[in-house]
């Protein structure tokens, strides 16, 4: 069993900017997110619905790190962070969503984002986040080069050449600097850390695990998410752990967050846009750490590292934006 460093706390070439969607899934406009603008609607528990659905966040204050069970393991309540009100995609970005992404031949050295593409105002200040150039060369040199790196692990990629039986799973062996150009060519951009934590939190609720009602409850099961507990993974209740355990995205509703998102905790890990800091900066208002140091954040635990306790709202963990891990996928978010 592959173990990874976990710390506890412990777009593109064409151009199309139009970032706000709806709850379908559809852009500002009217017109739908770029990834499913020809993909059947697959999603869901019963595998009819939109992927592209794009839930509205209400805006609020979080502390982050912290929540309200009374394990004593996230009491810290100085870093408090107030977000405005976003969309976060209901589902984690799909293979078939991934597969439309390698079509368009974008996110390479080939046909990067745009400079500046995903920016927005983030501490009060305009365009702000959006793709740097100097982030090109972390990008694969061509659709080939990126078709071989997301095949990072042949017992556990979701990843096939031609569509099989994989396209509902969640996407994984991705990069940060994949998960970034794919939400930016999708009308949308990588959530900070701050806007996930709130949303995984429930907001004021201050929830244990995205799920937990009431806020403190520490039950967790493989109704609510696919994980690991420490002899299985527990996403197709099988024993073991195979593929099967990236289970079709928002296949287990009993894990849905307040605001509807799927996923949450489990399934695959999802970039977010800050690089890693600790502490965390105060204050913060619609804040994202841009400055640039060694390691990325992920949040949200996976299928096959981590266990119950990377499931946590509060959790997150550090690694290099290089990194290509199965355990590691991606979910974008939109203007409201």
């Amino acid at each position: 069993m592959r173990m990874l460093a976990i710390v506890l706390v412990v777009v593109t070439a064409c151009g199309r900017l139009g970032f706000g969607t709806g709850s379908d899934g559809s852009a500002g406009d009217g017109s739908p997110a770029t990834s499913c603008e020809n993909l059947a609607a697959t999603c869901g528990p019963a595998g009819t619905s939109p992927c592209c659905e794009s839930p509205v966040v209400t805006g609020g204050t979080v502390f982050r790190s912290y929540d309200v069970a009374t394990d004593g393991m996230y009491q810290d309540m100085s870093y408090p962070a107030t977000v405005s009100s976003f969309r976060l995609d209901k589902y984690e970005v799909t293979v078939g969503r991934f597969r439309a992404f390698v079509a368009s031949g974008q996110g390479t050295q080939a046909h990067p984002p745009l400079a500046g593409a995903g920016a927005r105002t983030l501490d009060g200040m305009a365009s702000q986040g959006g793709w740097d150039p100097n982030w090109n060369t972390g990008l694969d040199a061509t659709t080939t080069d990126l078709v071989t790196a997301v095949q990072c692990e042949p017992t556990y990629q979701t990843w096939t050449d031609t569509p099989a039986g994989n396209e509902s799973r969640p996407m994984n062996c991705i990069s940060w600097y994949e998960a970034m150009a794919f939400c930016v060519w999708d009308r949308g951009y990588l959530p900070t850390e701050a806007e996930w934590n709130y949303a995984a939190a429930g907001g004021v609720e201050q929830r244990a695990y995205p799920w937990s009602t009431p806020p403190a409850s520490l039950g967790i099961d493989g109704t609510h998410a696919s994980y690991y507990d420490g002899v299985n993974c527990l996403g197709d209740g099988r024993s073991g752990c195979a593929v099967t355990d990236l289970v079709a995205v928002g296949s287990k509703p009993a894990g849905d967050g307040v605001w509807g998102q799927s996923d949450l905790g489990g399934n695959v890990w999802e970039w977010v846009l800050d690089w890693y800091a600790s502490p965390y900066a105060n204050p913060c208002h619609d804040c994202a750490n841009l400055t640039e140091a060694s390691d990325r954040v992920l949040r949200g635990g996976g299928f096959q590292v981590g266990g119950a306790p990377g499931l946590r709202g509060a959790h997150r963990v550090n690694l290099p934006p290089t990194i290509h891990d199965f355990n590691f996928g991606v979910r974008c978010s939109r203007m409201p």
